[in-house]
């Protein structure tokens, strides 16, 4: 259902939607933000994110392969981490896609405060060599300024965190999600652009 149907019922209803944004309840998220916004309101951060989460080939034959039900990859596996780079950085300025597949997804965002290279897959081939060879099949990396960013941990209990939250009158409505719905709707429906020096380097194995 599209975003304003939501609302709608909200206003028949007299009840709120809440939505899960869970990543804005992460430690390191949270510490990071203050950082950004105590920081001087002009500077441009340099940051690049790559996740790759490795699937079998269920998934393209599930309904999470299918863009029309899911949205796509940017949407299955990265709307959270667009919600998190526009609720640190600011708003959303620039939105560059560069590569667009079933099993892959990248980019150039610029926000308010942030220049992000980014990068998503599903496919285990992605994940770095020396983690790969170790048996990894999940990376997940966030760099700010060279410097990265350690949220690997922390995660097992956002969920249940963000249904306190809302039980305690604290969630987040459907306006606060509505920036990363929005981000993720443009990469969707857009057309790749050339990668220049704004690609994220995991495109580089692409070729």
């Amino acid at each position: 259902m599209e975003h304003h149907g939501l609302l709608e019922i909200e206003r028949e209803t007299g009840k709120r939607v809440n939505t899960i944004l869970q990543l804005r309840l992460h430690p390191a998220i949270i510490a990071l933000r203050k950082r950004v916004r105590h920081g001087p309101r002009d500077h441009k951060h340099e940051v690049d994110l790559a996740y790759v989460t490795s699937r079998g080939h269920w998934y393209l034959q599930s309904w999470k392969g299918d863009p029309k039900k899911s949205g796509g990859i940017a949407t299955n596996i990265g709307v959270h981490f667009f919600d998190m780079l526009q609720y640190i950085f600011g708003a959303l300025q620039i939105n560059v896609v560069h590569l667009s597949t079933d099993t892959k997804a990248a980019g150039y965002l610029e926000y308010d405060n942030a220049r992000v290279r980014w990068f998503l897959s599903v496919d285990v081939d992605d994940v770095p060599a020396a983690q790969r060879e170790g048996g990894q099949r999940t990376y997940r990396s966030i760099t700010v300024d060279g410097e990265e960013i350690e949220f690997s941990g922390g995660f097992t209990d956002l969920h249940n965190r963000s249904y306190e939250e809302i039980l305690a009158g604290r969630g987040f409505g459907l306006e606060e999600n509505r920036a990363a719905i929005d981000t993720v709707a443009a990469i969707r429906n857009g057309k790749p652009a050339p990668c220049a020096g704004d690609a994220h380097p995991f495109l580089k194995r692409q070729a």
